[in-house]
């Protein structure tokens, strides 16, 4: 006896990031967009002349280089009073946000990319692909003068991983 072609009529779902706004979304939703690469915590340099980021491979003080994630969330703003709270309007005007950061992506029309937890379904495909500072941090703000940070500028910060 011929087995039937079995097939499923449940829908699709579309998911979250591509169905909704920045602005629409819950925070639970904005929450977990963040891919936990640790790259927009990194110490950034303006050339005052060309407004040109430089990126360093040196931490904000609360910059867990392991994990990539924030060692005090929570109270963040109140510790490092120039951390920057992202919110739809910081993201569509800061210059310096990774090109591989979901808020940027989403913001500018593209979708997430397959190392992306919310995509793989696994925290450590953003580590895995290279994508995250894991192990590239040279230590805290607070361990380098200013001239030392400029002895510290990395380009890979702005790599956007699409070969990944």
């Amino acid at each position: 006896m011929e087995k039937a072609a079995t097939f499923s009529l449940a829908p699709e779902i579309t998911p979250f990031w591509r169905d909704k706004s920045l602005d629409a979304m819950s925070a639970q939703e904005w929450e977990s967009l963040c891919d936990g690469c640790g790259r927009c915590c990194l110490v950034k340099l303006e050339d005052e002349d060309s407004g040109h980021i430089l990126y360093t491979d040196v931490g904000c003080t609360l910059l867990d280089g392991e994990t990539c994630r924030c060692r005090d969330y929570e109270n963040r703003q109140a510790k490092v009073p120039d951390c920057v709270r992202l919110t739809t309007e910081a993201v569509r005007t800061l210059s310096w946000l990774p090109p591989t950061c979901a808020y940027r992506l989403l913001d500018e029309g593209r979708d997430l990319y397959w190392w992306h937890p919310l995509v793989s379904g696994d925290p450590d495909t953003v580590h895995a692909a290279g994508i995250s500072v894991r192990g590239r941090v040279a230590g805290p703000e607070e361990d380098f003068s200013v001239d030392e940070l400029l002895e510290r500028l990395v380009d890979w910060p702005t790599d956007e991983g699409r070969d990944r």
